[in-house]
This record gives structure tokens, sequence and C-alpha cells, in this order.
């Protein structure tokens, strides 16, 4: 188990290092709305999921052990809070994007509709 600590330790550093880039990069000030791009989804989605796999692969971690270790935990978890919390403004803001698409899909299609209907009236 020691020598997995470390190991776990430094994939947690990175993980969190990550994380706060991506979540300050999608946020970048209070009460902006947040939309992150389809790449930086897929990236913290793959993020996680790694991380995810790395965490369920070590055998229990014991609280109190390696300090170290509890703080990078602890920075893990600060940043899954902080995902779940702009979770529901992403959604939002793709449910806007959505509506916006579909009122122009239907510009479009009534536009191509009037050409046709306006090349068999000639």
């Amino acid at each position: 188990m020691e020598r997995m600590m470390p190991s776990l330790l430094k994939t947690l550093r990175e993980t969190n290092r990550r994380l706060n880039f991506w979540l300050e990069s999608v946020v970048p000030e209070p009460g902006q709305p947040a939309m992150p791009t389809p790449g930086q989804m897929a990236a913290v989605l793959s993020e996680l999921l790694q991380a995810g796999a790395n965490l369920r692969a070590q055998p229990s971690v014991m609280p109190g052990l390696d300090p170290a270790l509890d703080r990078e935990l602890e920075n893990y978890r600060h940043n899954l809070e902080r995902l779940r919390d702009i979770l529901p403004a992403i959604h939002g803001q793709l449910l806007v994007e959505r509506a916006r698409l579909e009122g122009q899909r239907a510009r479009v299609q009534s536009a191509a509709e009037w050409a046709r209907a306006s090349r068999q009236t000639l």
C-alpha cells in the first residue's frame, strides 16, 4: 500500500491541477454564465473517469496516514463540489443554445420552403 500511495498522491495532485484550471476557465468571473466547449466537457469527463478508476484501484485509504494525500483528497472533493454547483448553469445555457439553434433551423426551413414555392409559381 505504501508504494501505491505516492502514485495516488501524484495522480490526485495532477488531477486537481487540471480540474482547477478547467473550472477557472469555464467560469471566468462569478455571476458569468458557464459555457464550456464540447472539448472542455470531454476533457473534464475523461479526467473524472480516470481519477475514479485510480481511486477504485487503490486499497482503502485510511484518513490520517498521509496528510498530503488527505489534502489532495479534500481538494478533489472540493473540485467535485464546485463542478456539481456549476453543472445546472451549464445545463441551462445548453438549453438556451438548443432553443436558439432550433429557432434558426425553423427560419432556414421556412425560407427554403418559400424559395421552393416561389420557383414553382414562376
